[in-house]
């Protein structure tokens, strides 16, 4: 059940960034065109396109996990036994808890600043709030910490059935 749902909230993020990226992309046509054709650039679009890039890397970082995608370099250990191979992809996946465990913790405090002081990012033109950003930092690791644990949890069962790692989940591709 934690997996089907962990499933659909990255499958659901993961069209939030797409729609993200997509509506990114007319504006930078707008500011190019605009600063080419018009020489007036489309105001607010360098803050725009930071804050948004961040929040696009954060929605897909869950669906990475869970759908295999994440980087991982296997050309020394597809030559061990199986269930050490199972063991090793259960202590990479306990890195990626703990580091993006500890990325959401050390998150929590700057996303509480910033909606408290109503924080902003670039002056003048635009101004844009940067809470939404940190927000999605928040979820997007804890998110991403729970998928590692759950793949942690499915190596270890491998392992110990004697098999090898256990791969992405097949649904989501």
């Amino acid at each position: 059940m934690i997996e089907r749902a962990l499933d659909a909230i990255a499958r659901t993020l993961l069209v939030c960034a797409a729609v993200l990226g997509f509506a990114l992309s007319f504006l930078v046509v707008a500011d190019v065109i605009g600063r080419g054709a018009f020489n007036s650039p489309v105001k607010g679009t360098p803050e725009l396109v930071s804050i948004s890039i961040v929040i696009i890397c954060f929605l897909q970082a869950a669906y990475a996990i869970r759908s295999g995608s994440m980087l991982n370099v296997d050309f020394i250990t597809t030559h061990f036994p199986l269930p050490l191979q199972s063991y090793l992809a259960m202590a990479g996946a306990i890195v990626g808890v703990l580091f993006f465990g500890l990325v959401c913790w050390g998150s929590i405090e700057p996303l509480g600043h910033a909606w408290t002081s109503n924080e902003y990012e670039g002056e003048g033109a635009l101004r844009v709030p940067s809470w939404p950003a940190k927000l999605v930092i928040v979820i997007g690791t804890g998110l991403a910490s729970i998928s590692y644990a759950v793949l942690a949890i499915k190596n270890l069962k491998s392992a110990l059935a004697g098999e090898g790692p256990a791969g992405a989940v097949s649904s989501l591709h």
